[in-house]
């Protein structure tokens, strides 16, 4: 991308370049844009130039950029009492909390403030070790739970290997995905069934009083966007059932709204143990994640400490903001309108996309949280992009989606499409033309 060429722009650039270590990079080979402003679903570069974000960013501007009934709430608070120790009350930690609850399954009244999903996920298991007195964990190829050393080691993706050390204890299985399926299945039903058999195996023969617990994102988000067929995760339920296993379902992507319910376990009518979530409960507008802790969990710890804290647990303006989010949405019928976006949008107008670029091998989705599988060959699903790369040709794809002012959400192969759940109906198919002219590009590359 080019050097900003205002001087405020250039300022900020040279800064960056100077001083910022950027995560997931490689130091020396990115060219960050620099923005200065945001409005609703767009976001303005240093020159002025407006970019429609199809990104929420990380996948956490659930309501947008700038929403001025959040940005009041935080200065609101900010006037009030910035910060404070988590061994005290204070009100908007206490709201945070029970609108959280109000809208998580019954039975899970309790919530434990992180600064982000990685460490809410650190302490979800946590908590399952302590609970049960075991110490294995479950997890699925084909997940991500967060960059800290646990988190990494439990998550299924290629970012794990320079980090693991084969520490955790953790044990990992192929989850249903039919589309690129591990067990030669040819319906959801028999992925399914499939899944739930090799689960139930490898736990028989890694030892069942062995597991704490199993971890799931209720859908995988950075690993491809995959829905789970009609009754996994409730089988998955009743195996943790039947071998006194804790279920934990990560939501840190897709709760609040982002699949068109409140949280995405809302699709599969499953009361999990213990929910960690980050991202959307705030719409990232301060650092925030947490845990929803089952009653029966929470009793666990009713007269026995809890070995485990943060200094900055439920800080004052996160959870402001928190609170805030949440009444906006509600009041906003923002979640309704994610779902109108999948249904009606996104959903019917990518299968078009579909029909016109041979490119696209699978569309998938709910909501607001879809994702393309690029494919230089649709009988061989072969990648555009090789697992844990993108390449020259991919990278090309989404320079033309970002010349034309789109921003996205790339996965090595993928193109993720997570724009804020308040998008508007003509901004939505404005990005959808974009996104068309961009695949053209990757039609390019067809057959080669």
């Amino acid at each position: 991308m080019p050097i900003p060429k205002s001087e405020a722009g250039k300022v900020a650039y040279a800064l960056d370049r100077s001083h910022v270590f950027h995560s997931w990079s490689a130091q020396d080979k990115i060219d960050p844009l620099v923005f200065e402003t945001g409005e609703g679903s767009y976001l303005i570069d240093a020159d002025g130039k407006r970019y429609l974000d199809f990104s929420s960013q990380l996948v956490f501007t659930n309501i947008g950029h700038q929403h001025p009934k959040l940005v009041e709430a935080i200065k609101a608070q900010a006037d009030k009492l910035c910060t404070i120790a988590p061994g005290h009350a204070v009100y908007s930690r206490g709201q945070a909390a029970k609108l959280i609850t109000d809208h998580l399954p019954e039975g899970i009244n309790k919530v434990m403030f992180t600064n982000g999903g990685a460490d809410a996920v650190e302490h979800a298991i946590r908590m399952a070790r302590l609970h049960t007195g075991r110490y294995k964990v479950l997890s699925q190829f084909r997940s991500y739970h967060g960059a800290t050393q646990q988190a990494m080691n439990i998550s299924g993706d290629n970012r794990r290997w320079p980090n693991d050390y084969g520490a955790g204890a953790t044990v990992r299985f192929f989850g249903p995905f039919l589309y690129r399926s591990a067990y030669n299945a040819t319906t959801e039903e028999e992925e399914c069934q499939r899944a739930l058999e090799a689960l139930e195996n490898t736990i028989a023969f890694e030892g069942p009083d062995a597991f704490a617990a199993i971890i799931l994102e209720s859908i995988p988000g950075t690993a491809g966007f995959m829905p789970p067929p009609a009754g996994f995760l409730a089988g998955v339920r009743k195996i943790c059932d039947r071998y006194g296993i804790v279920m934990i379902l990560d939501e840190v992507m897709v709760g609040f709204g982002r699949t068109g319910t409140w949280f995405a376990l809302d699709h599969y009518d499953v009361t999990p143990d213990l929910v960690t979530f980050a991202k959307g409960v705030n719409s990232g507008y301060v650092p925030l994640g947490g845990v929803g802790i089952s009653d029966a969990i929470a009793a666990t710890f009713a007269e026995r400490a809890y070995p485990g804290g943060l200094t900055y647990s439920g800080h004052p303006l996160a959870t402001a903001a928190a609170a805030a989010t949440i009444e906006i949405m509600e009041e906003e019928g923002i979640v309704d309108n994610a779902r109108h976006l999948g249904e009606d949008i996104f959903g019917p107008e990518l299968e078009k996309l579909k029909a016109k670029h041979p490119s696209i091998g699978d569309v998938r989705g709910l909501g607001a949280f879809w994702a393309l599988e690029l494919v230089t060959d649709r009988e061989s699903k072969t990648p555009l992009s090789p697992y844990g790369t993108v390449n020259e040709q991919m990278a090309k794809v989404l320079k033309a989606c970002t010349e034309q002012g789109l921003l996205v959400f790339n996965s090595m192969h993928r193109i993720h499409l997570t724009p804020p759940l308040n998008l508007s109906d003509e901004d939505a198919l404005k990005g959808l033309a974009i996104l068309d002219a961009a695949l053209d590009v990757a039609d390019s590359f067809y057959g080669a």
